[in-house]
């Protein structure tokens, strides 16, 4: 109850809206959430397909107790599909654009997002520093870090997370069907119960990421539409790696690909391998697109049995990818290529070797008299 009201009377000391960009109803949680949540109904009408796939709105928030030199106090990044698309820092201060979809925006909507930032750096050091306090901790660096954001699917289905955190580790977690906070580790039960005396705070997140979060993230990919609902194809390929034991493993690479929700698997004949393929996540490739593998351990000489199979919305059909061998024509110029380097690096050693022993022979040329005592006792040592 204390937490929300500091959070709402700081907003109101700043604009008119608290930081979910919500409308402020007097200084009454309750009369909020009750506005928030009708607000909420009309809302959801809106929710329909989007086009280009999967596509969510994420937000990180940073808080430290005592940074160091040069570190903010709170730092706030927000993604539209894994890129960032703004950041506020309290060092600097202001709200900036992080995607160039972002920079014709006008000033007015950076005002406001560094408003909704400041709120929320107070808010989130009250939190630390309690925190801390159900830690034993009255001093020294520490941090609470916030993640919460919604997605939409292809389909029109979405979905919404809300997760706190303390030094780097799962503290809290908002489960927005009993909106209930689910506690990580025994510890955060205390902040648990500190969250649950007015149960309105998580009717308030909850009206956030099923609500405004939503209609945010369409505007967005309205602006960056281009960019955002752009699909590039996946390149495909397939290498084999042979292990210590001797056992042969066929891995599947994509790469280059968006937009994010891509499908890899291992086939052999009709069968799909699910329970022998080995999967790893989604990565950001760093230019705006999107990396993965997977991989399938084989017996000796059966690899061409196995077929990867990419499924992704760039493509109108299932792509299926097997390990070609190299060709002998390959293999014929690379053994040319190594003898030819072997040649070259023995012809230049034997010739060194003999411009040495002719300089070390008593009938060759003597030492420049310019050359220190040393030298020419190494050279004659070595000779």
């Amino acid at each position: 109850m204390l937490l929300l009201l500091q959070l709402l009377w700081l907003v109101q000391e700043l604009t008119a809206e608290s930081p979910w960009g919500l409308p402020v109803v007097a200084d009454d949680p309750t009369s909020l959430a009750k506005v928030v949540m009708a607000e909420l109904a009309d809302l959801k009408l809106e929710n329909k397909p989007w086009p280009g796939g999967t596509h969510s709105l994420h937000y990180h928030y940073l808080a430290l107790s005592e940074p160091g030199p040069g570190l903010p106090q709170f730092l706030a990044v927000g993604y539209v599909d894994d890129q960032p698309f703004i950041h506020y820092d309290s060092h600097v201060d202001r709200a900036t654009p992080q995607a160039p979809w972002m920079a014709a925006v006008d000033a007015q909507y950076w005002e406001t997002e560094a408003q909704k930032q400041r709120a929320w750096a107070k808010v989130q050091q009250v939190e630390t520093w309690t925190v801390m306090g159900y830690h034993n901790h009255s001093r020294g660096m520490h941090s609470t870090q916030r993640m919460f954001g919604c997605e939409i699917q292809e389909d029109g289905r979405t979905s919404s997370f809300w997760q706190f955190g303390f030094d780097g580790q799962d503290h809290l977690s908002l489960d927005l069907e009993t909106l209930s906070w689910v506690s990580a580790k025994p510890v955060a039960v205390q902040t648990k119960r500190w969250w649950e005396t007015e149960r309105c705070y998580a009717e308030y997140d909850k009206a956030y990421l099923e609500g405004l979060c939503l209609t945010s993230l369409r505007r967005y990919l309205e602006l960056g539409s281009q960019s955002l609902t752009r699909k590039e194809p996946p390149t495909v390929q397939v290498t084999r790696h042979t292990a210590d034991d001797g056992g042969i493993t066929l891995r599947c690479w994509a790469w280059g690909f968006y937009p994010q929700d891509i499908s890899l698997s291992w086939w052999l004949g009709e069968e799909e391998l699910v329970q022998e393929t080995e999967y790893v996540e989604i990565r950001p490739s760093g230019d705006g697109t999107y990396q993965t593998w997977t991989a399938v351990r084989v017996p000796a000489r059966m690899e061409n049995g196995y077929i990867c199979h990419v499924r992704h919305s760039s493509l109108n059909h299932t792509l299926t990818v097997a390990w070609e061998a190299p060709s002998h024509q390959w293999i014929t110029s690379a053994v040319v290529l190594s003898l030819f380097t072997i040649f070259t690096i023995t012809f230049l050693l034997v010739a060194g070797i003999l411009i040495f022993i002719k300089q070390c022979s008593p009938d060759g040329e003597e030492p420049h008299n310019s050359q220190s005592p040393v030298i020419i006792e190494a050279a004659q040592l070595l000779c």
